[in-house]
């Protein structure tokens, strides 16, 4: 939608319309008609085509996203860890160790979530071994 409006702006632009005349009927705002007729002045209603990725690129590309997948998927054990459990500290090590990206915990769950599609998961039912009785005199210790 955004593309159909500044293609539409480099044709009032060529039309010899006014900066505001296209701000006003594209309802965008004055910089960003300004924005684009600078462009459009520049390099023609190519330089309005594709506008550029917005925000700041990955720091993981894809393939390094599959690599941590892989790695992922064989466990906490496989990496060193003492219990068999992912935690975001120890997925934020393996991917320091595998690609030198260091992230926090924030950083970690977005990548777990957006670019795996993993989600958070906890245990559907209480083990069977649990000692009431031990938890109970721990926490009060």
């Amino acid at each position: 939608m955004l593309r159909e409006r500044r293609m539409q702006a480099a044709e009032m632009f060529a039309a010899g319309r006014r900066q505001i005349d296209v701000a006003v009927e594209l309802e965008v705002s004055q910089q960003t008609a300004s924005r684009w007729y600078r462009r459009w002045a520049d390099g023609g209603r190519e330089a309005l085509e594709g506008a550029g990725r917005a925000g700041r690129r990955p720091r993981l590309d894809d393939a390094q996203i599959e690599v941590i997948r892989e790695e992922l998927l064989k466990g906490p054990q496989a990496h060193g860890f003492a219990t068999g459990v992912w935690t975001l500290g120890r997925v934020a090590i393996v991917i320091e160790r595998l690609t030198g990206v260091t992230y926090g915990p924030t950083q970690t769950w977005t990548i777990l979530r957006t670019r795996l599609g993993w989600s958070r998961q906890r245990p559907t039912r209480r083990a069977v071994e649990r000692d009431e009785d031990a938890i109970v005199a721990w926490r009060e210790r």
